[in-house]
């Protein structure tokens, strides 16, 4: 079945005479003709009746022209489609980040999307996702990894986002509540609570206290960081994450010998993607969207 055909059934049926359709489509009135009996003879159907000069719809052509329109519609869609993407531009973008980044900074950026950017998708991935297979399967990954984990020879580029300070969260009534900084060694004399599993800031306070040789007074667990900062709240103990602060904790900036403990946040592309300008583009206005939210953290 030709798209060609189906564009002259649809003119037919549009103009209700073969004359009028042959004079838009200009084509002469006996090759329109024979091509409306290829078209039924191809579908099997009879798609029209003659009434004096008019041609009308059977009612087997009025339920194929429906389908015979969306085929069209499709068909100038993805012509469409093939136009932008020749040009490099997105109709459409997937962003891929570990949960904690998706909902501070992902979805919070997605919410500044213009009218005229492209749609779009928002996938949760871990925090030590596989580059390649992720880059295969977003248009721009957000992680924790540094350019330097790009496997060898993978064609991809990263643009440093920000480094994200790790709180320790504090309600108002704790003693260090007017403090605007603590060590990972005072935390020996505190129950931390802690998002389990998969999470940068967990694994960075781990490291920090082997390297310490210290232990907290005692530890709970949770598997998302807004529910570590809950029961911090509720006076469970000291939540260290790097969320953004909920339920009125004073965010404390956690220190190890002097050094913050940051997050480093980087956002990775395909350089040999359709778009990889546009993607650049969408990753600077991260960048720039980063700044604005946390501007002190940014790289230098």
């Amino acid at each position: 079945m030709e798209l060609r055909l189906l564009r002259y059934f649809a003119a037919v049926a549009e103009h209700g005479t073969v004359s009028e359709a042959a004079s838009v489509l200009r084509i002469s009135q006996p090759s329109l003709s024979r091509q409306m009996k290829k078209l039924e003879q191809d579908v099997g159907l009879q798609l029209f009746t003659r009434a004096g000069t008019r041609n009308i719809l059977t009612s087997e052509g009025r339920e194929f022209l429906g389908a015979a329109r969306a085929v069209l519609a499709k068909q100038a869609e993805a012509s469409q489609l093939a136009q932008v993407l020749a040009q490099g531009q997105l109709s459409s973008v997937s962003l891929a980040a570990p949960r904690t980044t998706l909902i501070d900074i992902v979805a919070p950026f997605v919410a500044t999307f213009r009218q005229q950017d492209p749609v779009p998708d928002v996938s949760e991935i871990s925090i030590d996702p596989d580059l390649e297979r992720s880059l295969s399967e977003h248009d721009l990954v957000v992680t924790a990894r540094p350019a330097s984990a790009l496997p060898t020879g993978l064609p991809a580029q990263t643009l440093d986002l920000a480094r994200l300070p790790v709180w320790a969260y504090v309600p108002a009534h704790h003693r260090w509540a007017e403090r605007e900084a603590v060590e990972t060694a005072d935390l020996a004399q505190e129950v931390i609570i802690t998002p389990s599993g998969e999470f940068r800031a967990r694994e960075l306070l781990d490291a920090a206290l082997q390297l310490e040789g210290t232990a907290p007074l005692g530890r709970v667990e949770t598997k998302h960081g807004r529910v570590a900062q809950a029961l911090a709240a509720a006076g469970r103990g000291v939540a260290v994450v790097s969320d953004d602060a909920h339920f009125d904790l004073r965010p404390l900036r956690l220190h190890h010998r002097g050094s913050r403990l940051t997050v480093g946040l980087s956002v990775q592309w395909r350089t040999d993607h359709h778009a990889a300008e546009a993607l650049h583009e969408l990753a600077l206005r991260l960048r720039s969207f980063c700044g604005e939210r946390y501007g002190h953290t940014l790289p230098g």
